[in-house]
């Protein structure tokens, strides 16, 4: 049975002009316990969906919650459209799911009553297809008596296992993969390649040594052998923290990786079970009959290390041949900061005074529209309006410095 195949009409029709106040109320009052019931049963399956280990009958209670409480948004629409007022729950916030029956006979106990309980609604609602005298009620009592009936069949499949039970939709099946990963640690970034280091790099360093040029240079008036001095250290500490930070921020991705692949071994190890149904709900996620997302794992799972790397890919949404190389990135980030570093810096080495000051922020800028643009390499924005942005920022750092260095050049002394 199919939840969308339920008539939706039958909840926003009106109410019939020959009906009175009387039978309104009535009617209401009915339907309103049958909300309360279909809220005990979404309450119920939902708490033993949390509490179920075995992922089949966990999948099955999900599936049963999910039509429960679908069947109570349909008696509350049709009170309201009768003009009752929005139904409120009075019951436990677990249903059915601790009571003592429940917990004195665990799980098999439990399905029998529930098995029970539906079998009790089914009388419930054929009884009243004779008694209420409502139309659109009743057109939603023949299709809830249809999925009651599906659900003892369920039931009963659940305690006999002698039938398959009913896969979760992708709605269900995305809460319930949200459900499993809950309790892990947050997402990491996925790991960028050389070319996005060496971007950032040339954007650090030209960015950084910009600043102390123009900061220095208003401080000295232009001279060229302070301005070389203080552009040449910073160049070198800055390419020197760029190269130790890219390192050490992949090899620290590369050791979350390998911690991760350690925890889905063991994951795999002591309970295959859940496992298996994490990487299926992620395929049926992105588009695969349940069915076919069981028999391509089942075939993962022949080979355990590749399904270890499996999960442990759509954990971190990489895999190691994704993961950057620490030596490489400590390369290409010190290499492109030096070269950012170096270009604000050039200009001083032929000219001195507001010349080389002029030349200094005629280059700087250009190299900033070019970094700016080379960065609409790895990001989506358009490289003009990503170069004209590096190119304010960098012309607003620059003019901030530089007046910051005349007035400690003027406090200190040193431009006279």
């Amino acid at each position: 049975m199919c939840l969308g195949d339920l008539d939706m009409s039958a909840t926003s029709a009106g109410t019939d002009p020959k009906m009175d106040a009387r039978d309104r109320g009535r009617i209401v009052k009915i339907l309103e316990r049958n909300w309360q019931t279909e809220m005990r049963g979404f309450h119920t399956y939902e708490i033993l969906a949390k509490r179920e280990t075995d992922p089949s009958r966990r999948a099955a209670f999900r599936t049963l919650a999910h039509a429960e409480q679908h069947h109570a948004q349909l008696w509350a629409d049709r009170i309201r459209a009768l003009g009752g007022s929005d139904p409120v729950y009075h019951g436990p916030k677990t249903g059915e799911a601790d009571t003592i029956a429940n917990r004195a006979g665990g799980v098999g106990m439990a399905l029998r009553r529930l098995e029970l309980d539906e079998s009790r609604d089914i009388a419930k609602y054929a009884k009243q297809m004779k008694e209420l005298g409502d139309a659109p009620s009743i057109r939603i009592l023949e299709q809830a008596l249809e999925d009651e009936r599906e659900h003892y069949r369920t039931l009963s499949g659940l305690i006999r296992n002698r039938r398959p039970l009913p896969h979760p939709s992708p709605e269900l099946a995305k809460k319930a993969l949200d459900e499993l990963l809950a309790a892990r640690e947050e997402e990491h970034p996925k790991a960028a390649g050389w070319i996005g280091d060496a971007i950032y790099g040339i954007n650090d360093g030209l960015g950084a040594i910009f600043g102390i040029v123009s900061g220095v240079s208003g401080a000295t008036l232009g001279n060229s052998k302070f301005v070389i001095i203080a552009g040449m250290v910073g160049m070198i500490a800055s390419a020197l923290s760029m190269g130790s930070g890219a390192y050490l921020a992949a090899k620290s991705e590369r050791e979350i990786y390998e911690a991760e692949f350690s925890r889905e071994r063991e994951a795999v190890e002591f309970n295959e079970a859940e496992a298996r149904e994490v990487l299926s709900l992620s395929y049926q996620i992105r588009g695969l009959p349940p069915k076919e997302a069981d028999r391509f794992v089942e075939h993962l799972a022949k080979d355990k290390s590749q399904f270890v790397r499996a999960l442990a890919q759509e954990r971190l949404n990489t895999t190691e041949d994704g993961l950057r190389k620490p030596w490489t990135s400590a390369i290409s980030g010190a290499l492109s900061t030096a070269i950012g570093a170096t270009i604000p810096v050039i200009p001083f080495f032929f000219l001195s005074g507001y010349p080389a000051v002029i030349v200094a922020a005629v280059v700087s800028l250009l190299a900033h529209f070019a970094v700016g643009a080379a960065k609409s390499l790895i990001t989506i924005r358009s490289w003009w309006a990503s170069g004209l942005e590096m190119t304010f920022v960098g012309a607003v750092e620059g003019i901030v410095t530089y007046f910051i260095g005349i007035a400690i050049g003027r406090i200190s002394g040193a431009g006279l």
